[in-house]
């Protein structure tokens, strides 16, 4: 079944949204001096380990917006060939690390990793962490596999049809 042509940009700002709740809340994080995730704190060892907690969250935010930048580049994918193919490369890689922080996580607060760290305090607030990141993934996926297959169907250029003609003449 064909897909509607605003799937991709509506995906690709899902994807961005979801990138921009994270750097807010690890601004938020940085703000008060906690390490982990939204309804995920980090285990007490955990800040023996890090010199500057609001340094190591403020890195993390700026990794979430530069995520959001991948993502609004999927909304209307460059035009050339190698920048596209590497907005996909890029993209696939986050969606991997976010993919795995997702299942992590969700095995954490389902209590069936607990090498992962205790179960969640606020059971609420982890749940929503884990459905944003769910739905980031998701809507990241779906946004890179359209422009993965939009690259490969896209008709060519008049200049392109043009060369192609001249040279089979």
């Amino acid at each position: 079944m064909p897909r509607s042509p605003r799937s991709r940009p509506i995906s690709a700002l899902t994807a961005c949204a979801g990138a921009l709740a994270y750097t807010v809340s690890k601004v938020d994080l940085a703000r008060d001096g906690e390490l982990g995730m939204p309804g995920f704190p980090a285990p007490p060892e955990a800040y023996a380990q890090v010199t500057d907690v609001t340094a190591a969250q403020l890195g993390n935010a700026g990794l979430g917006l530069l995520m959001a930048v991948v993502a609004l580049l999927l909304v209307r994918p460059p035009a050339a060939r190698w920048l596209r193919r590497s907005v996909a490369g890029v993209s696939w890689l986050g969606i991997a690390m976010v993919g795995a922080g997702v299942i992590g996580f969700g095995a954490r607060a389902a209590g069936v990793a607990p090498g992962l760290g205790e179960r969640p305090p606020h059971m609420a607030t982890a749940v929503a962490a884990l459905v944003v990141g769910a739905l980031w993934v998701a809507g990241w996926s779906v946004a890179t596999a359209g422009v993965m297959r939009g690259a490969r169907t896209t008709p060519p250029t008049s200049a392109t049809s043009t060369t192609r003609a001249a040279r089979t003449r």
